[in-house]
This record gives structure tokens, sequence and C-alpha cells, in this order.
């Protein structure tokens, strides 16, 4: 089973095709990518955070720590590069079946069903 990237959405007020930041150079967003087998319609929502390293650094420069985990750092605001990097990581997820892919998947982004046990 191959993984197929469905849509990716900024919130319900900003539309990620019309999104622009204030600062290339200095922004952090969430992006909402909705990620499901390549050959049937619909699939699951990954939370992906898209930030500069200056966002990182005025963010939490009092903390002096941060932990990362499942976030695309660019260095100046493009969004075919963001669009490309995520594609690119999707396109090369396969697995035996969904619970499979989504394990993969969720290495990049923060799975709707992360950690869900039934």
């Amino acid at each position: 089973m191959k993984a197929g990237l469905k849509t990716i959405d900024l919130n319900d007020a900003i539309d990620f095709d019309q999104y622009w930041p204030d600062d290339e150079k200095n922004f952090g967003i969430w992006l909402t990518v909705q990620i499901g087998p390549d050959d049937q319609e619909g699939g699951h929502l990954f939370q992906i955070p898209v930030c500069t390293p200056d966002w990182i650094q005025n963010k939490y420069y009092f903390q002096r720590a941060v932990w990362g985990r499942h976030m695309l750092i660019v260095f100046e605001y493009d969004k075919d590069l963001i669009v490309k990097e995520i594609s690119n990581y999707v396109d090369g997820c396969s697995g035996t079946d969904f619970w499979d892919l989504a394990q993969k998947l969720s290495r990049i982004g923060v799975w709707e069903f992360e950690d869900y046990e039934p």
C-alpha cells in the first residue's frame, strides 16, 4: 500500500493557498495534512508545524531549550518547497496496511490517532 497526499490546510480562517507570513524568515504555522491510501478517497489527519530557525529562537529563547518533533524547518517561506517536501516524504511511504503507513507518516506530523489504544 502506498500513501497519497490529499489536502493541505492552514486553518478555518486562512486558506493555505492564500497565506503569506508577515516575515518570510521568521514565521511558524501549523498545517493540517490529510493523507490516505493513494488508491482511495479520504484519509487521516496529521498536524505538521512549519517554521524557521529564527521563529524557534524568538519563540523559545527564554526557555533556553526546546524539544523538537513532528516539525518541518525551512529557512524562509516558500510554499512550493513546503508542499514538495511533504509530498516527497508521503510519496516515499509504503506499508502492508494503513496502520503500517500511519506509523511512518507520524514521524513527520502528529497523527490524529497517535497513541490511540482501543
